[in-house]
């Protein structure tokens, strides 16, 4: 019989209903985060996983979930773009799985193109740079916002201030967090029969907002269940809980940080909060590991990466009239 710690999803959810617990305090929030770990874990029958990045916001969650359930497996797929200090955070840990993507990074580029601006900007401009007769009526979508008809369309238009990138000399694509995050995952839970717990925040994204408006923290009817229990915390949140635990966190948010995750990545990169600051990424990966900065912008052709070429490429245009904002 299953527990009655296991509620019916909530109808007619709102951003409001977000707003409301997002305002709630620090050991409020703790105390529903363990009820919606409880009840996934329940309706799992324990079959159960922590999705650990080995970034603060994981580390919190890892500590939720082990003062539940100490033995939880913690799975961390070791991509090769994470800074050093976070690989050697993370097996620290007892009980911690690393996997492996199948694909190296530079292999990504080369085969689909480069992660620049945001997943939604790489993938419409992936679409303009591959015509296809199968694709020709999503290309007429990203250059018009509308079909051959004049029919508007959801899927999307891609942004006057991006539409340079589509005569771009490198290819763009937004694939790589599926190649070399997400199926690692995708095949270890297929294998081990153990779904996710995974420590994403609403206030991360539009994105995030509405899949917690449409499916809240524990998502039991998706093709891959899965439970995001901190979905209603923020970054404030996520520090008073280490402070208030004294918990150990990787070393590299004290040298300049902000977030961790792929160190190689340029999604964001052109954004208002990350650009030109003391935060920039590509600084402070020159700052802290400038062999691997290095491998980043050298040419491909020289065995780097080529990042130089496309942000050189990006600021560029942006110089010349298409930034709508000052960095």
């Amino acid at each position: 019989m299953k527990s009655q710690l296991i509620t019916k999803k909530p109808e007619n959810r709102t951003v409001q209903d977000l707003q409301r617990l997002q305002a709630l305090p620090l050991e409020q929030k703790v105390s529903l985060s363990l009820r919606r770990i409880q009840e996934f874990n329940i309706r799992m029958e324990g079959k159960i996983y922590v999705s650990f990045s080995g970034g603060k916001d994981s580390t919190v969650l890892l500590d939720l979930v082990r003062n539940l359930f100490p033995e939880t497996e913690a799975v961390f797929v070791d991509t090769g773009l994470e800074f050093d200090s976070i690989r050697k955070f993370v097996k620290t840990f007892e009980n911690v799985t690393i996997l492996k993507p199948k694909l190296r990074f530079n292999e990504v580029v080369k085969k689909y193109g480069y992660p620049v601006i945001s997943k939604e900007v790489s993938r419409f401009v992936s679409d303009l740079q591959n015509p296809t007769k199968q694709n020709e009526k999503t290309r007429r979508i990203r250059l018009e916002g509308s079909d051959f008809n004049g029919k508007k369309s959801r899927t999307g238009k891609l942004s006057d201030r991006w539409f340079f990138l589509k005569d771009a000399p490198f290819k763009c694509h937004n694939i790589c967090c599926d190649i070399m995050k997400k199926s690692p995952f995708k095949k270890f839970g297929s294998v081990s029969g153990l779904s996710p717990i995974i420590g994403t925040m609403a206030d991360e994204s539009v994105l995030r907002k509405k899949l917690w408006v449409r499916s809240g923290c524990n998502m039991f009817d998706s093709k891959t269940p899965m439970s995001t229990p901190l979905a209603f915390w923020t970054e404030k949140d996520i520090w008073d809980y280490i402070k208030s635990r004294s918990l150990k966190y990787a070393d590299v948010y004290d040298q300049g940080a902000k977030r961790t995750g792929c160190v190689f990545c340029m999604f964001g990169y052109w954004s208002k909060d990350d650009h030109g600051t003391e935060n920039d990424r590509m600084e402070l990966l020159k700052k802290l590991e400038p062999k691997k900065y290095e491998y980043c912008i050298k040419n491909v052709e020289d065995g780097g990466l080529g990042l130089k070429k496309v942000i050189d490429y990006i600021d560029l245009k942006l110089k010349d009239g298409q930034r709508e904002f000052e960095f």
